[in-house]
């Protein structure tokens, strides 16, 4: 029996970074689907463990934790495998700025982006002009920061490059290039061949499902 049960939906990029936290560290875990469109995530049941109504909220049958907001659910999954914590606490710490900084505008301009692409959301003219404009800016200055990277943070992958790839991965659902983007280009390349990795398309099942 699984120790984790992940409560999302597989078009979620948040929940994506967890599916792909434990496929990574090759952790069981069960999956309940939450059905968005039908508004489950705003019901009793599902608010009593998110209480934010929204995807995704892990449950840890071992500990009775409960947890919401991915990055946090990140940080958590790090100490319990004992991967991708990064070596130090200072990596550590460097690998939550990241993620802090990866839930500002990178993540608002991809995830909306994608979502009006995708029709999942519906903006005026304007507000999406603004959104493909904060995504192109996001991506453009983590370009730049991975100028002489190789990973994120120290000498290998952590939680941080789990997190910021969940949301740059979602940039071509969006209608976005990397071209103009080498260095990005280049770290995703290196995350896509970490053992055990699932692309956002084929990580999360599209219905519940056990271990």
């Amino acid at each position: 029996m699984a120790r984790y049960t992940l409560h999302g939906i597989f078009a979620s990029g948040p929940a994506y970074k967890v599916g792909l936290m434990f496929n990574l560290t090759n952790t069981p875990f069960n999956y309940t689907h939450v059905d968005l469109r039908s508004g489950a995530h705003k019901a009793p049941d599902f608010l009593a463990r998110n209480r934010f109504g929204q995807v995704p909220a892990l449950e840890d049958s071992q500990t009775g934790i409960t947890l919401c907001q991915s990055s946090v659910i990140l940080d958590y999954l790090a100490d319990e495998t004992g991967q991708f914590g990064g070596a130090s606490r200072a990596e550590r710490l460097r690998a939550r700025e990241w993620q802090l900084w990866g839930a500002g505008n990178l993540s608002h301009g991809v995830y909306r982006t994608r979502g009006a692409k995708l029709g999942f959301a519906k903006f005026p003219e304007q507000v999406l002009e603004a959104n493909l404009q904060t995504a192109l800016a996001g991506l453009k200055e983590l370009n730049t920061l991975l100028e002489g990277r190789t990973w994120l943070v120290g000498d290998g992958a952590t939680i941080a490059d789990i997190d910021i790839y969940g949301i740059a991965a979602y940039a071509p659902q969006a209608g976005i290039d990397f071209a103009p983007f080498p260095n990005l280009s280049a770290w995703l390349a290196r995350v896509e061949a970490l053992p055990g990795f699932k692309s956002v398309t084929d990580c999360l099942p599209q219905a519940s499902a056990l271990a």
